[in-house]
This record gives C-alpha cells, structure tokens and sequence, in this order.
C-alpha cells in the first residue's frame, strides 16, 4: 500500500472544516451526533480522506457509546495504532494506515470474537452502501 501524503492545505481544501479537524488534528465528534452512530446500512466504511476501505458493517455493532463503533478492521493491515496520552488518560489511537487519518481510539471492551471496540467518528469515514465484502 502506498502512502498518501498531502499538505496541510490540499487536506483543507478537500475536507470540511469539521472531517479536517477530526482527521488531521484528532479532534473527536460529540457523541450521538455522527452521521453513522445509528446506521444499518449495509456496506463498507471508507476512510474519509483516502478512500481505503477500513471497516465492514457486518461488524458494526451498538456499543451504547455514541460513536459507531465495530469489533475489527476489515484486515490488520488497514488501520495503524499508537498510543495516546491526551486527556489526561492512556488511550488507544488508531489511524489509517494509507493516509495517517485519525479515526478514533480502540479500548479492550468489546464483544467476541476480538472482544475490542474501535470507537470511530463519522467525519473519519465514509459509507459506500453496497454488499459488504466477503
């Protein structure tokens, strides 16, 4: 996979002032706001700055935290993880491996099988409604 590496005014230029916030600068949406927090449509999630897909739906699930949230990646490769210190806490972050897109953070409290919750923000994605990947 090869890298997408923009400026920071390109990424300006093509993002709403809210989705360069959240992806460029880890700003995170108010919780139940997000465009997906309640979304059963069918199909794949997109990173909203690159287009790689990162999430099916088949493993979206209502965490109850305000943020769509899913059990895994569509593969281990999409998404990258580091760690977090903001806040005064110790969180997971996770970014898009093609793009470096901030996505939201992953916490250790999730259902089976991963038993992980990847807590995603809406402006960090993009639905393509279509059947979700095999």
């Amino acid at each position: 996979m090869s890298k997408v590496i923009k400026s920071d005014d390109e990424w300006r230029a093509e993002l709403s002032s809210e989705e360069y916030e959240i992806t460029r600068r880890a700003a995170t949406e108010q919780a139940f706001t997000g465009e997906y927090c309640e979304t059963k449509t069918p199909g794949k999630y997109l990173c909203r700055c690159c287009g790689e897909p990162l999430f099916d739906s088949r493993t979206k699930y209502d965490s109850g935290s305000g943020w769509p949230s899913f059990y895994e990646p569509i593969n281990s490769d999409v998404v990258d993880t580091k760690e977090d210190r903001t806040m005064f806490m110790l969180r997971t972050e996770v970014l898009c491996s093609k793009c470096d897109a901030h996505l939201g953070h992953v916490f250790p409290d999730g259902p089976e099988p991963t038993g992980l919750r990847f807590c995603m923000n809406s402006a960090s994605l993009k639905l393509d409604p279509t059947e979700p990947s095999e």
